[in-house]
């Protein structure tokens, strides 16, 4: 097939719909029908990545293989489809303008006086176009963020109305996720905000070739014949997206409700065989019959925002799945933790994981909670900032060094175990700077972390300023703490484990972001099978 074809999708009534669900769902079902889909994202906020924003504003920051710092739709992407993302596939206003001004500045413009449009424009559209360029597409996805009316959208909303011009209306449709309130007083769904959204949408020249409905409640024919007709579609495609008990669910949904098929009739391509759903409908009977139910201490400083530890979340699901077991993950403040009442707080655990994160806050915690799973041989599994206070919790509490800790939470300690990297010494800027995208790591033979991958090498993405102090590297190994992943190229300790414990492993890189629904992470596997058997034991 020559001509790439494009799907955008837009939101309205509210923002937190589910864009990028859905999104995912459908280029599962081209995907599965043998089509090469991908999807691409772009964020109406100024930042120019989301690498400087607190979990709190934006839910977590994920990392591409090639060191983007990206929204987490980018996740949900990467974990329905089973393809790496990068940096083409998610786009802000702020790099779209950067991008821009930079030009300005080289006198790309030949003094013209540059505005919204066209410059602003075409920068997008170029963007937009960027994958379905390259020839390794038949599909490209784009979820516009944000609401339809939001001032912000609004460059992004007329490049979309353009490229449908200029590319035809074979080869590009939109998709408008929408909401129907139902109103309890009333008993009712309501249709009046959607016929407001599309007309929204219309004032700016676009005209939705698809409707999704979100409803908590299932739509009546007669509803989506109203629907289509005030909203200027074909009844079919009226696209109820029910309320799902999991996420994993949608891409079955969107079948039963033929949004596949409906989409490969506007862009005039062919059905092609049957999606192919066979390995992710046997991971969905798994995660639905668990034959086990382990519970999981996440011990973090975001634990307020779910969105903050999106892909651990996700990663246990994936791997409770793979184990056949329920895990429920159990979020425990790490501000809230301190030596009085560490035991109390965490004796109910089959296994706990110490999750990422920057700067002091919540930090003691973080280290009494190593201290008690080491002391107590609970499963333990550090990520990030995770391994680094297990590090720091060995040189205090097994070597003796009291005041060890990181020069990121004492730049004055005798013993700084975890260092800044020589590389970012000098470094003043904070967005995009850190140590980003997928490195290499040699793993000793015959360590649990050799176990648990099955290979002497391997590639994990990062994202940290810190690291382990190598001048430490002796005395830590000689007191049992053993280095068992390598960076090759810097000898970066990446990987740190204790031997004679049923599970004790930190990990200075982000496992989470690289597992997925057909390949779920082998360290978040491991993890759930240690709780289950520390379950068995305990009991």
């Amino acid at each position: 097939m020559n001509q790439t074809k494009y799907i955008f999708v837009t939101g309205g009534v509210t923002s937190s719909l589910g864009k990028g669900i859905i999104a995912a769902s459908l280029a599962k079902l081209l995907q599965a029908r043998g089509y090469r889909t991908t999807i691409q994202k772009f964020d109406p906020y100024i930042n120019v990545d989301p690498g400087t924003l607190n979990p709190y504003e934006h839910g977590e920051c994920y990392v591409t293989d090639d060191g983007a710092e990206t929204d987490l739709d980018l996740g949900h992407y990467e974990r329905f489809l089973n393809v790496p993302t990068s940096q083409a596939n998610n786009v802000t206003t702020g790099r779209v303008y950067l991008s821009v001004i930079e030009k300005e500045r080289r006198g790309e413009f030949l003094g013209k006086t540059v505005q919204v449009v066209p410059h602003i424009t075409n920068e997008i559209k170029e963007r937009m176009q960027l994958l379905g360029n390259s020839g390794d597409f038949d599909i490209v996805i784009t979820e516009i963020g944000g609401t339809v009316g939001d001032i912000e959208s609004l460059p992004y909303i007329e490049s979309v109305r353009q490229l449908l011009w200029e590319l035809g209306h074979e080869n590009a449709i939109v998709i408008h996720l929408t909401l129907i309130p139902y109103l309890a007083a009333a008993g009712e769904l309501k249709t009046k905000p959607t016929q407001h959204s599309v007309k929204t949408l219309m004032e700016s020249g676009i005209q939705a070739d698809i409707l999704v409905c979100r409803t908590e409640h299932e739509l009546s024919d007669e509803l989506r014949q109203k629907l289509a007709l005030f909203c200027n579609v074909k009844r079919e495609a009226v696209i109820q997206s029910i309320d799902a008990s999991t996420i994993y669910d949608v891409p079955n949904l969107m079948l039963e409700e033929g949004l596949d098929k409906v989409a490969l009739k506007k862009l005039n391509l062919p059905e092609k065989a049957a999606p192919d759903l066979k390995q992710w409908n046997d991971f969905l009977f798994k995660l639905k019959n668990p034959k086990h139910t382990v519970n999981i201490g996440l011990v973090g400083k975001y634990v307020e925002l779910q969105d903050s530890y999106k892909s651990i979340l996700e990663a246990f699901i994936h791997a409770g799945a793979a184990n056949e077991t329920k895990v429920n993950i159990v979020s425990v403040h790490s501000e809230h933790i301190d030596k009085t009442n560490v035991a109390e707080k965490l004796k109910d655990f089959d296994g706990i994981l110490v999750a990422p994160g920057f700067g002091e806050r919540g930090i003691e915690g973080k280290i009494e909670t190593v201290r008690y799973v080491r002391e107590n041989n609970v499963p333990f599994f550090g990520i990030c900032l995770g391994m680094q206070m297990a590090v720091i919790e060995y040189a205090r509490t097994v070597l003796g060094y009291t005041d060890a800790n990181s020069t990121e939470m004492n730049s004055q300690t005798s013993h700084p175990v975890i260092d800044l990297m020589e590389e970012q010494k000098t470094i003043t800027d904070k967005g995009g700077t850190m140590r980003l995208g997928s490195w290499k790591c040699n793993l000793e033979p015959n360590s649990l972390a050799h176990k648990i991958y099955g290979k002497s090498q391997i590639a994990e993405r990062h994202r940290h300023r810190y690291e382990y102090n190598s001048g430490y590297r002796d005395q830590l190994e000689n007191a049992g703490l053993k280095a068992s992943g390598i960076n090759p190229e810097t000898g970066l300790v990446e990987i740190v484990e204790i031997e004679n414990h049923p599970f004790f492993i930190g990990v200075q890189y982000h496992p989470e972001y690289k597992s997925t629904v057909a390949n779920p992470h082998p360290i978040f596997v491991g993890f759930v099978e240690a709780a289950v058997k520390h379950k068995a034991v305990s009991n």
